[in-house]
């Protein structure tokens, strides 16, 4: 399906300067959305011994409301009018087409930035960051006193950039395709910024090529950052040490899904690319496991359609299989820093209190620069879709602050 929607944009699109890149819309064909809704319709629920807690997995009360506004309510079609309405291209870079959102910022020097996504993850979880940053939109919660223009690219095997045909599509080499962009867009400096998987690969270019980096400003130290080897040992590790128990625990409790992501992806990629219900379930789990729920009495923070956005997404380019295989590539080429191999660029954190528990403080000024840590008041993992505004006043005012 990607390909075909692909296929059928670059029919409608006029060619750029530039002869590996080109202008996208996307557009899902009409055959598709029919074949959802009637898939929607047959779908079958198993049994359940539920706590209403999703202490067994994702609720089959939501599950069924999602899934009957999902066939019946939500109107695909204004969502993909919602995220044309931003420029978006595809550049072909060492043979993986790219699609990616290019929004200019307002003022006379706006930062390029580039914003990098995570599993479960797309572009769609940047589209109201985006023109805080560009200054579009007027941020109510904060100061912004620095301008972007804003590059947000969907990671290969995710939407609608293609999908590897062989292994070895790490972050790492994500990381290099990412710097190639840039450059091509005709950014020599510029600045990064990510969540989830989106950190560990704005942390690699940062790592890899410090003299294209200005700053890194990330909300979460990726699950490719595994590991932290100082020449000192755990001597005085103690922040260390406290979360490398929590991170264990936490991995028990909530983590079978990323070992089944590292191990056996394509087997479960079968259900997933079959059935929209199961695909649903997969990843609403996590939305809602993530998130801050405590400003909506227990529930999740999001809106339906914002849910089934980045959902349909999914569904529409048959991508979940090749989205998951980034943890097993991941699992064989991790992100390890040292005192010897550490970040020089500075480096801004964004902690945000419902975040899955990430690498201390104590523990990152050992192997990177740095200088700006953030305690946000309310937030979880998916901050540039739950607090757009918090998020978006302090990626401007680390940036203006290296001026």
């Amino acid at each position: 399906m990607t390909n075909q929607i692909l296929e059928a944009s670059r029919s409608k699109s006029e060619k750029v300067n530039m002869s590996n890149m080109q202008p996208f819309k996307i557009g899902v064909p009409d055959s598709s959305l029919i074949d959802l809704q009637e898939r929607l319709s047959r779908t079958r629920f198993p049994d359940e011994i539920n706590d209403a807690n999703w202490g067994w997995g994702t609720d089959q009360k939501y599950l069924h409301e999602i899934l009957e506004y999902w066939r019946d309510g939500f109107n695909w079609r204004d969502q993909e009018e919602k995220i044309n309405a931003f420029p978006q291209f595809i550049a072909t870079i060492d043979g993986v087409d790219i699609h990616f959102i290019h929004a200019r910022g307002k003022g006379p020097s706006p930062i390029p930035l580039v914003l990098t996504h995570g599993w479960p993850g797309s572009v769609a979880e940047m589209l109201d960051i985006i023109p805080l940053l560009t200054g579009e939109k007027k941020n109510s919660v904060g100061n912004t006193p620095q301008t972007f223009d804003v590059i947000v690219p969907s990671l290969p095997g995710f939407g609608f950039s293609s999908r590897a045909t062989a292994p070895g599509m790490s972050s790492a080499v994500i990381a290099e395709l990412w710097h190639k962009l840039m450059l091509q867009l005709g950014y020599s400096k510029f600045g990064v910024q990510g969540g989830d998987l989106g950190s560990g690969i704005s942390l690699r270019i940062a790592l890899e090529h410090p003299d294209s980096v200005i700053g890194a400003h990330v909300n979460y130290l990726s699950f490719g950052y595994k590991s932290v080897r100082t020449s000192s040992g755990d001597a005085g590790d103690a922040a260390g040490a406290d979360y490398d128990q929590r991170r264990a625990a936490w991995s028990i409790a909530e983590g079978g899904y990323a070992h089944v992501h590292a191990t056996r992806p394509q087997t479960l990629g079968f259900a997933l690319n079959d059935s929209p219900a199961g695909l649903a379930a997969w990843l609403l789990e996590k939305f809602h496991s993530w998130s801050d729920r405590s400003q909506s009495a227990g529930m999740m923070p999001f809106a339906f359609d914002e849910l089934l956005t980045n959902i349909s997404i999914y569904w529409f380019t048959q991508t979940i299989t090749s989205s998951m295989r980034l943890y097993k590539e991941g699992s064989a080429n991790p992100l390890v820093l040292s005192e010897d191999h550490k970040i020089i660029r500075p480096l801004a954190i964004a902690n945000f209190p419902c975040e899955i528990p990430s690498q201390p403080k104590e523990r990152i000024q050992k192997v990177a620069n740095l200088v700006r840590w953030t305690d946000m008041p309310r937030g979880g993992h998916f901050a540039a879709l739950e607090e757009p505004e918090l998020l978006a006043a302090d990626i401007s005012e680390f940036f203006f602050s290296l001026k």
